[in-house]
């Protein structure tokens, strides 16, 4: 199974790559546009000249079976483009894109194509946060912090915030009525943002702060006099009585703690099957972060 890795940062080198260079069926193929930092990932997994590529149409040109693409987020149009063209199943990190019109082309040329076109929504993989789906949710809650790190609110909501506007989207056990967004901007940047998602016998909040004292990142769901709590994607507190706590195992690699290693594993196991996998729930969560990017602007206007 050959497989293309798009862009060689900081995110496949950490989490993508050690999942994928294990698999004994993937014959793995690396494109960047940096020899220097090609040369360097390539040798570390023991890969021939042959999978390493410097442009995207010498990748194309191996019949790939599939491609992950982790490049900025500025050239996911066009690199999706090319391989959905060419008929190839993708797997893109979030976004999509930064615009919605670029994102809804996307997920429209997928389906024109019949190819799979999948985003890295891994919170909805994390054991932790999987495990939350199982326990009553008449109130969830999600926070997702940062230290000093205000941002341009497009940028902040569609490479950071839409994790959280999708796992609550993941979690919440009904249809969607109402949504609230507040936000906090000053000198055209980002500080806090929260999302509110109401139903029928349910409430949903979002809260990022870019300016907290602390990188964390807390999920809590509660209903019927029991709490759930997943604190990093790596402790989880069960509240009724005398709190109860499960840790990761020390030998539990953070890609399966994370889920991106169960992300990874079904988009190849659908690939090998012949399923073709959807965008267009993930789309509804670009066109619901656009909504809250619409919102700060209007109340920062």
């Amino acid at each position: 199974m050959k497989v293309g890795c798009i862009g060689l940062g900081d995110i496949a080198q950490k989490a993508y790559l050690p999942v994928l260079a294990v698999r004994p069926e993937v014959e793995l193929h690396l494109q960047t546009r940096t020899p220097v930092t090609l040369d360097r990932v390539a040798d570390s997994l023991h890969l021939p000249p042959g999978q390493r590529h410097a442009d995207l149409d010498a990748l194309l040109a191996q019949d790939l079976d599939a491609a992950f693409v982790h490049a900025p987020t500025d050239v996911h149009p066009q690199i999706v483009t090319r391989l959905l063209d060419a008929g190839v199943p993708t797997y893109v990190d979030k976004p999509l894109a930064y615009e919605l019109a670029d994102s809804t082309r996307l997920v429209t040329l997928a389906e024109e194509r019949a190819t799979t076109l999948a985003v890295g929504f891994n919170r909805r993989f994390a054991p932790g946060y999987v495990q939350c789906a199982d326990h009553p949710r008449e109130l969830i809650l999600m926070q997702k912090n940062r230290v000093g790190l205000p941002e341009d609110p497009r940028t902040m909501i569609l490479d950071d915030f839409i994790h959280v506007v999708d796992t609550l989207r993941f979690l919440v056990p009904g249809p969607v009525d109402d949504v609230t967004v507040r936000a906090r901007t000053e000198g055209g940047l980002l500080h806090h943002v929260v999302l509110q998602l109401a139903g029928d016998g349910f409430t949903a909040l979002g809260v990022m702060n870019r300016l907290s004292g602390s990188a964390e990142e807390i999920l809590e769901v509660s209903g019927q006099d029991t709490k759930r709590q997943v604190v990093n994607l790596a402790e989880v507190i069960d509240h009724k009585g005398q709190p109860t706590v499960r840790r990761r195992g020390d030998w539990v690699p953070v890609s399966r703690q994370r889920g991106i290693e169960q992300a990874v594993l079904a988009f190849l196991d659908a690939v090998r099957a012949g399923r073709v996998l959807s965008a267009r729930d993930a789309l509804a969560t670009h066109e619901l972060c656009e909504r809250v990017v619409r919102a700060v602007h209007e109340r920062s206007a």
